[in-house]
């Protein structure tokens, strides 16, 4: 029978108690069903896990003694960074919690010309924190025992200014080139998908002018959240380890 996950973010230590918070003991509780006595599984998004014991359960809290470390591993070995363009919180959750399971190293939300969120630097905090908390759902229900990581909103120019992986790709449901067309990556692939109204014209031309290549993912056109998933399934089976196990 496969043991029960929880995300701490407290650094684990052999033979160390640790008390996690009201949210992980309330999912412990009413979810998982868990009570004192009960073994689980521990991660620290650090790698590897520990097996655990609870000591003490309540609405409030739980209390765990943490036992041996498991050197377990379950990350992609493509490394994908996906840019997504901030849409409604639902879609974005969505998002978040999909590309986590599909093995994705890295999100970073952007602020696009036609989001119809905005953010100022307050709520991009706030929003961080709440997909932070999403991403560690994931990794709890899928396996993975590193956490992906997790950029701050900020402007799209902003991000495509940043370091980028040498295989860039945009998608574009107008685009001559076929996602399953591109020849298999030296290294690490970013992929930029816009908001719910697409990108700007004026987004594309930076794009490509940051080294982008427009791809399309089929004849239809998809919606934001079906788009980064379908593009990250795609990746993953033609060059990472969807499907490999």
């Amino acid at each position: 029978m496969r043991l029960s996950r929880l995300f701490s973010p407290i650094k684990l230590v052999t033979g160390a108690t640790i008390e996690l918070g009201p949210d992980q003991a309330n999912y412990a509780a009413r979810v998982l069903r868990l009570r004192k006595g009960d073994a689980l599984r521990l991660f620290d998004g650090t790698g590897g896990e520990f097996d655990a014991t609870i000591k003490v359960a309540s609405k409030k809290s739980l209390q765990l003694a943490v036992e041996q470390h498991v050197a377990t591993d379950s990350e992609s070995p493509l490394q994908v960074q996906l840019i997504q363009c901030i849409s409604r919180g639902e879609r974005m959750d969505l998002v978040m919690q999909k590309a986590t399971e599909l093995g994705v190293h890295r999100v970073s939300p952007a602020i696009s010309d036609f989001s119809v969120i905005k953010l100022d630097a307050e709520r991009a905090t706030k929003r961080r924190d709440h997909w932070h908390k999403v991403i560690a759902s994931a990794c709890e229900q899928s396996g993975r025992n590193r956490l992906p990581g997790l950029d701050t909103p900020a402007p799209l120019a902003d991000v495509l200014a940043a370091d980028l992986g040498p295989t860039r790709l945009v998608l574009h449901p107008e685009a001559g080139q076929q996602l399953t067309a591109v020849p298999k990556p030296a290294g690490a692939v970013c992929l930029l998908v816009g908001p719910e109204g697409g990108l700007s014209e004026k987004e594309y031309a930076l794009a490509v002018d940051s080294g982008f290549t427009a791809i399309s993912l089929g004849p239809r056109v998809l919606r934001t959240e079906t788009a980064a998933i379908a593009a990250l399934a795609v990746v993953q089976s033609l060059w990472g380890d969807l499907g490999s196990g």
